[in-house]
């Protein structure tokens, strides 16, 4: 009996042709050592085991993808068990293709990557909820959600008129604290706040009590502009004291979360 393979099988001293036995005595001319060395296991791949997850019969888990700084889902797409490794490797995210049947990286070709913040599992442990920092737009077609259009009541399809550029959050308080530092620590004669930092803790206090004044002011008028625009310079001249007096912006952040009460336990199931 002949085998035919791509592999060249040699004995003791001789050389046999590709895939050749020598089935005499029934004993095969294949004296090549069996490799029994076993790859080392991929730590990632024990994690995944471990979760116990729920994958369809191909071998797929859908994942809901949300920006963690605005709360907006951004998109939906398909993990296999290696897309679900590389993200957990390298804390951005991967998927995998059910048109292309490709593996591929978010941001691969866009440069718009999502770097992952947290995955939840939901509670039959069929799907993910993985939460990011989403650089650029998630859609390709240059939204910031894929989730872009909405239903109407006549049940016709219409644009909902989502961003294209990453909605603000409170994430831009952070932002502006990190550049109120910096124009401490750096001034510039250009620079309000820079000016202002020099003026010395008195007049910045003053500052927010005109601010106060003028919020009350336009509170009482209940012009909706005018109040947002108070809202903003209340916030940013108590952003400037507190630059100032070298208190971290994350310590009010602290003192808030620890006033806000907890849900309620939730009754145990009878069923």
């Amino acid at each position: 009996m002949n085998m035919t393979s791509n592999t060249t099988v040699t004995g003791a001293g001789d050389t046999m042709t590709p895939g050749t036995f020598d089935t005499t005595a029934g004993n095969a001319r294949d004296t090549a050592p069996a490799n029994t060395e076993q790859k080392p296991r991929n730590p990632v791949t024990d994690r995944i085991d471990k979760l116990g997850l729920s994958f369809s019969p191909d071998g797929l888990i859908p994942a809901v993808i949300q920006d963690e700084a605005s709360g907006r889902v951004l998109m939906v797409a398909y993990m296999n068990r290696e897309a679900l490794e590389k993200t957990l490797e390298t804390g951005k995210t991967w998927f995998w293709s059910r048109k292309r049947k490709v593996l591929w990286q978010k941001g691969e070709a866009s440069g718009h990557y999502q770097v992952v913040r947290e995955i939840y599992v939901d509670c039959d442990k069929d799907t993910l909820l993985i939460k990011v920092d989403q650089n650029g737009v998630a859609c390709h077609e240059g939204y910031f959600s894929c989730f872009f259009r909405k239903i109407g009541k006549r049940d016709e399809i219409t644009d909902a008129g989502c961003e294209t550029s990453p909605p603000a959050t409170s994430a831009i308080l952070d932002e502006v604290y990190r550049v109120v530092k910096q124009r401490k620590e750096n001034p510039s004669e250009e620079s309000y706040t820079s000016r202002l930092m020099r003026s010395g803790l008195d007049r910045i206090l003053r500052k927010i009590g005109e601010e106060a004044g003028e919020f009350i002011i336009a509170s009482k008028n209940q012009v909706e502009h005018d109040i947002v625009a108070e809202v903003a310079d209340l916030w940013f001249h108590s952003l400037v004291a507190l630059a100032y007096l070298g208190i971290p912006v994350s310590r009010v952040y602290e003192e808030l979360r620890s006033r806000r009460k907890g849900p309620r336990e939730l009754p145990q199931s009878r069923s």
